[in-house]
């Protein structure tokens, strides 16, 4: 095993400060991405966590409300086709001449004596008989009624008013549902990450590890040579300090991966306090296909495009609802009422009609309502060929990027077991007295990076054909 770090000296010259390559790397990572391993935690796998996070996001509950609102909405347009049934109890006492009497005639209740032709039959002799007023019409008593009254309308014709709501509503169920799908998947690209990225966080505290053990064993050795005369003091001193700039970076790992342990308890909701640990590497496969053919699958396929063209149609239905202004509105009317002195069904009557209006002038009202409307589609539409052109872009760039990725992890592979050879060769010849110790610091501090690099290429592959998947519009927690 050999030790981290890269120190530039002389054999008999001071020692220098050790720092690592991996340092800003591993930083980095460990910030967002990292996870430590505590005691006795519950071990989830990337299923798991994926189902863990999907449940608790908070950004997916309110899509979900979302979707729930517009189905809603769904139900009230289509209620707006059938009759609206109201039910309806009203009580009144009045003295009003003109109420009274209406009152009393919808009792059935009225008599010639409520016209006032007891003033007309006393007065027979006056000649002037048709000026007389009646005293019990003009000064009625007070009457009290109840009416009951169950009313039904029905709309005959709406001019596409109700037809605009429901395309709108129904459309926006489905954007709903599309910009929940789109959600789901940037959650799952999220866990991805912060999973893939604690095999890789703890990786670098592997390879950190090994650096002490290593750092530790070179420091024995130097000992046993300066005892033995055959190299100076100032070369195990560079040694020592080698060896705790190892530590200091292997403290440094340790603490960023407990730092990623928290962020990632807050991804998938946990309590900061409860243990938590993950199962193996999730490895990504890349979808089969050309760019053409993974573009021409994104534009049909992507939630987020999917969820605009269903945005677009819900506009269309707000043009179609603008434009029903523009016709007459008809409807009918049945209507069942009961008029008593007290609570009751007395006095039964029925009404029958229908009825027609028409805003015939408004003064532009509804033609600036309709061109609103259709100017919201336009910019709708051009947002909508603007994310096409933009996730077209995003699928070819996330497919040059894991390809890249891929070769770059190959050349890495290659890179580890040269510098570990390497590292062998300069060993010996340290041993030996025919080099330096900054050649053979320098020869480990190659294969860190190479170790180092591998570990990023590795973690850079994984996330970049998860991306050709969101890209696509399919992103799953199989990854197959």
């Amino acid at each position: 095993m050999k030790p981290l770090g890269l120190a530039r000296k002389q054999r008999n010259g001071p020692p220098d400060t050790v720092q690592p390559p991996y340092t800003k790397a591993l930083l980095g990572l460990a910030l967002a991405l990292a996870v430590a391993t505590p005691a006795l935690a519950e071990t989830l796998d990337f299923s798991h966590c994926v189902d863990l996070a999907l449940k608790q996001n908070p950004g997916l509950a309110a899509t979900k409300s979302q979707i729930t609102q517009a189905e809603a909405a769904v139900n009230q347009a289509d209620g707006t086709r059938m009759p609206k049934v109201t039910l309806s109890l009203n009580g009144v006492r009045t003295n009003d001449a003109l109420s009274a009497f209406g009152l009393k005639l919808g009792q059935r209740n009225t008599t010639f004596g409520d016209f006032g032709f007891s003033d007309f039959l006393t007065n027979t002799t006056n000649p002037n008989l048709l000026a007389i007023a009646p005293n019990d019409l003009n000064h009625p008593n007070a009457v009290t009624n109840f009416n009951t009254r169950i009313e039904a309308q029905l709309p005959l014709y709406t001019g596409g008013m109700i037809e605009g709501y429901v395309l709108q509503a129904q459309s926006s169920v489905q954007a709903a549902q599309d910009g929940d799908q789109a959600a789901r998947q940037q959650v799952i690209f999220h866990v991805l990450q912060a999973y893939d990225g604690t095999h890789a966080a703890r990786a670098y505290v592997e390879v950190a590890k090994q650096g002490e053990i290593a750092a530790q064993a070179d420091v024995k050795m130097i000992e046993n040579l300066v005892k033995q005369g055959v190299v100076v003091k100032s070369d195990l001193l560079s040694a020592q300090i080698f060896l705790e700039n190892t530590r200091i970076q292997l403290k440094q790992a340790q603490n960023g991966a407990e730092s990623a342990l928290e962020q990632l308890h807050l991804l998938l909701g946990m309590p900061l306090s409860e243990p938590l640990d993950i199962g193996p590497r999730i490895e990504p496969s890349l979808l089969p296909g050309q760019v053409a053919d993974l573009r021409e699958q994104a534009l049909a396929n992507h939630p987020r495009i999917k969820a605009m063209r269903a945005q677009l149609a819900a506009a269309e239905g707000n043009i179609q609802v603008a434009k029903s202004g523009r016709y007459p509105q008809v409807g009918v009317t049945l209507r069942q009422d009961w008029n008593d002195k007290s609570l009751g069904l007395a006095s039964s009557s029925y009404t029958v009609g229908a009825q027609m209006s028409w805003n015939v002038f408004d003064a532009g009202v509804t033609n600036a309502a309709v061109n609103r409307a259709t100017s919201a589609k336009l910019e709708l539409a051009s947002r909508l060929q603007e994310t096409e052109s933009s996730v077209a872009y995003q699928v070819g760039d996330a497919m040059r990027k894991a390809d890249e990725a891929q070769h770059r992890l190959a050349v890495h592979d290659l890179s580890v077991a040269q510098a570990q050879e390497a590292l062998n060769l300069v060993e010996k010849r340290y041993q030996n007295g025919v080099t330096t110790l900054v050649e053979l610091l320098a020869a480990r501090t190659q294969l860190d990076k190479a170790k180092a690099d591998r570990v990023t290429a590795q973690y850079d592959l994984a996330v970049q054909r998860a991306s050709v998947r969101l890209a696509v519009g399919n992103l799953d927690p199989d990854l197959k």
